[in-house]
């Protein structure tokens, strides 16, 4: 695309909103979950559904949209998606049961789908000097980082004036100047490629996916034999859709990029960084509110150090990863998201400044893991395969995203009644080992002499599920930044 200095950088502010809209949308429930769990009466497994939907849903259908990008052209599919967005975050707003609401979400999802694949294709093929597309993909990746960061935020500000469906309605306005503004501004691209488009491949990822979190799911609450079908369904299909797709003269994953390790490594710091900013967006706003007693509002202030940092960490490994090279500024963004993990599982109990430190320096790793992490992987795409370079990275930041609220919130239900002490008094309701939610809600109905001793019991309970979680997350970002490290070391020597 043959674009004025001005018009690239209005063209990546565009992008950048439709990025915005779709990332915020992966946490934004995060403060509003107990008040929507209240209000709908949605369970602890629909609570779990309601958040991840959205993330598999979209992470199963964007190979398939990063293709369908490069055929038919990806400003044609950003409008689609924008329009789709739309209407997605009109049923979510007035959504009169859980069930509605998780089939909203996944049409949010499809449109989200749709858009994020042709946002990074559409700044890598403005962007034609290294320098300028390496920043460029660090704005980006700093709102796919920052973004999701902030969205509890948003919510926890909606929240405080308004019934929980604004936070979908907001997006209406910004989806409509967006569409505007892409029609008008953004040039059309008529498609490179001509492969066919494979939506089977598509749907098979997205059973393999759905089922495999719905087996995570099912061994936290002790549902074995659910678990165990769900799981060899989804393996199934995973199984198939690699197999097809290794037989396929146009695959929707070429594979061959894996054997890069330096690609491969890349893959997974982006999937690491995203498990981690979602997953623990997740179980700390929930602690905040349900163990400390702070509002959504509060808590999402708690919360917007690590909002900050990220935005900070991505246009700063743009700036660095030219000078250094994207596996050293991965490495180092992996150490300082894993060493601000570790701080927040050392000062869980301690005053407010080191945890705030901690979250702080847990955004700038994982915020900079990403903008690295989407440069490697961009880098080694021809700009006709732009759309499935492009499919990949976002796949690891859905697909990390998803799997860090499945893995992180099924520890919190399978550790919560494992480490629940009920005190000795009168016979609870079974519900208080369900989860902390309906332990709560059963102790306001009993004397405050039998509910007092049970609160302080449950939030016992959810505090060692939370640490589990926090110490899990801080393993994985740290291994990795070691695997990280040796590569680069072997390549150099190499």
């Amino acid at each position: 695309m043959k674009v004025s200095s001005a018009g690239r950088w209005a063209i990546l502010a565009i992008v950048s909103s439709a990025v915005f809209l779709i990332v915020v949308d992966m946490t934004v429930l995060h403060t509003a979950l107990p008040t929507l769990t209240r209000d709908l009466g949605a369970s602890t497994s629909e609570k779990i559904w309601i958040i991840n939907t959205y993330s598999l849903v979209v992470a199963g259908l964007l190979p398939g949209c990063g293709t369908l990008g490069d055929k038919i052209g990806h400003k044609r599919m950003l409008v689609a998606g924008l329009c789709i967005f739309g209407l997605g975050s009109l049923v979510a707003a007035y959504s009169p049961s859980p069930a509605v609401l998780i089939g909203a979400r996944a049409l949010l999802a499809v449109g989200a789908a749709s858009m994020m694949p042709a946002t990074l294709s559409i700044i890598r093929l403005t962007f034609s000097d290294e320098k300028e597309c390496a920043l460029a993909i660090g704005v980006w990746s700093a709102i796919a980082a920052g973004g999701s960061a902030i969205g509890p935020l948003i919510g926890g500000v909606l929240l405080e004036y308004f019934w929980w469906g604004s936070v979908f309605l907001v997006n209406v306005p910004v989806v409509v100047v967006a569409l505007v503004a892409a029609l008008a501004l953004i040039p059309a691209d008529a498609g490179t490629s001509k492969a066919p488009w494979d939506l089977p491949g598509s749907i098979l990822i997205l059973i393999g996916l759905v089922g495999l979190a719905y087996a995570i799911e099912g061994i936290a609450q002790a549902h074995v034999l659910p678990a165990a079908a769900a799981a060899a369904v989804g393996a199934a299909a995973l199984a198939l859709f690699a197999w097809r797709q290794r037989r396929s003269a146009s695959p929707l994953i070429d594979f061959s990029l894996f054997r890069d390790r330096g690609f491969t490594i890349a893959v997974l710091s982006a999937l690491a960084s995203a498990f981690c900013i979602i997953g623990i967006a997740l179980v700390l706003s929930q602690r905040l509110q349900l163990v400390q007693g702070l509002s959504p509002l509060d808590a999402a202030l708690f919360m917007l150090p690590s909002s900050v940092m990220a935005f900070v960490g991505g246009p700063l490994a743009g700036w660095l990863t030219p000078r250094y090279g994207t596996d050293r500024v991965v490495t180092w963004a992996l150490l300082v998201g894993g060493t601000g993990l570790a701080g927040l599982f050392l000062s869980a109990h301690a005053g407010a400044a080191p945890q705030l430190l901690s979250l702080a320096a847990f955004g700038l790793g994982v915020g900079g893991s990403i903008a690295a992490s989407s440069h490697a992987i961009m880098s080694h795409a021809s700009v006709d395969r732009a759309g499935m370079a492009a499919s990949i990275e976002e796949v690891s930041i859905e697909l990390g995203g998803a799997i860090g609220v499945t893995v992180l919130g099924s520890i919190l239900v399978g550790v919560y009644p494992l480490a629940l002490a009920l005190p000795k008094g009168p016979d609870f309701p079974p519900a208080v080992r369900t989860g902390i939610d309906q332990a709560l809600a059963a102790a306001q109905a009993l004397p405050a002499d039998v509910a007092r001793p049970l609160v302080v019991s449950v939030h016992q309970a959810f505090d060692v599920a939370y640490l589990t979680a926090l110490a899990i997350s801080a393993v994985l970002l740290f291994v990795l930044a070691v695997v990280g490290w040796r590569a680069s070391t072997a390549s150099r020597r190499g």
